[in-house]
């Protein structure tokens, strides 16, 4: 019962945050210079008949919360509009690419977990030596941009080396994932970096703690120490930090997009928003807030599992 209150809770905060959000992505049309006409108008020199037209297409005669409602209804029902340059419903360009996506960032996100978390393992219990190797390439990861690195995986792994495509999703699972490994490296180094700085910092601490002191000084062996008190403890800043960084992702990942090709939701945002098409925009930018939210609330489940002393209830 108490997880079910919790995230009927997380869900109804869940509902508020997107309500919230769907107003201020629908009220930024309205700040462009020369309001929503203009914007739909774009730069082609419109007649009075084409104006008119349009005013009574988009309703924009009707008061501003009335046009909002009528557009959040439509979304409700899964009508998400039309796109103003593919003259298509923006759902049936927005779903098929979110697979593309969908993949990319799994794939990034299971790089960072696997790569991040053993890189601070090994720079906590491996000597100064390697915790100085892997502060090397944390620094170094950390600096340099995703479409930099991108460019350099290019170079070096598909036009000298030949061993994975330039650009394309792939068909099918496994060639997919070999068509986005490339893509999944160049998004996800930094965030590797990150979090094995996270992983390092918070084993460092529970190495310090008193009971591992204790535990260690009563002849417990280091390995069963280290796995049942430093690793578990430690779980708690490295969950948090995975799922920001997962959550993170969705954005980032619309340069790498571009960068190799890839037909997901990130490159759709980018032609998008050059070409004034704001149905699509408004309709990513409201999964990109629900995939945020969405990635809490799993983190958040998470913590219970990992400690038994966090009440979902928040009572403890």
């Amino acid at each position: 019962m108490e997880v079910a209150k919790f995230i009927a809770s997380r869900l109804a905060g869940l509902l508020i945050v997107l309500l919230i959000a769907s107003m201020i992505v629908y009220a930024s049309l309205y700040l462009t210079p020369g309001g929503p006409l203009s914007f739909l108008i774009g730069s082609r020199t419109a007649t009075p008949e084409q104006v008119a037209a349009i005013v009574k297409e988009y309703r924009l005669d009707d008061p501003f919360f009335i046009r909002y409602f009528s557009w959040l209804g439509d979304v409700l029902r899964g009508d998400l509009g039309m796109s103003l340059v593919y003259r298509e419903p923006v759902s049936s360009l927005v779903f098929p690419r979110l697979a593309t996506t969908g993949v990319l960032v799994g794939y990034a996100t299971a790089l960072i977990v696997i790569a991040g978390v053993s890189t601070g393992l090994v720079s906590t219990f491996r000597g100064r030596r390697a915790a100085g190797t892997v502060n090397v390439f944390n620094v170094l990861a950390l600096s340099t941009p995703a479409f930099v690195v991108g460019v350099l995986l290019i170079i070096l792994f598909s036009v000298q080396l030949g061993w994975f495509p330039v650009h394309g999703a792939g068909d099918g699972l496994l060639d997919r994932l070999w068509h986005l490994t490339l893509p999944a490296i160049a998004v996800a180094l930094a965030s590797i970096a990150y979090l094995s700085r996270i992983t390092h910092a918070a084993t460092s601490k529970e190495l310090r703690s008193e009971h591992v002191e204790t535990a260690l000084g009563r002849g417990i062996p280091r390995r069963l120490v280290v796995s049942r008190h430093v690793l578990r403890n430690a779980l708690m800043p490295i969950v948090t930090a995975t799922g920001l960084t997962a959550a993170s992702l969705i954005a980032a990942s619309v340069v790498v997009e571009n960068l190799f090709a890839l037909d997901g939701v990130g490159s759709l945002l980018v032609r998008a928003i050059m070409q004034h098409d704001y149905s699509v925009v408004q309709a990513v930018v409201l999964l990109i807030v629900a995939a945020f939210t969405v990635i809490n609330l799993i983190v958040d489940l998470a913590y219970a599992w990992i400690d038994p002393r966090v009440s979902l209830g928040g009572k403890s």
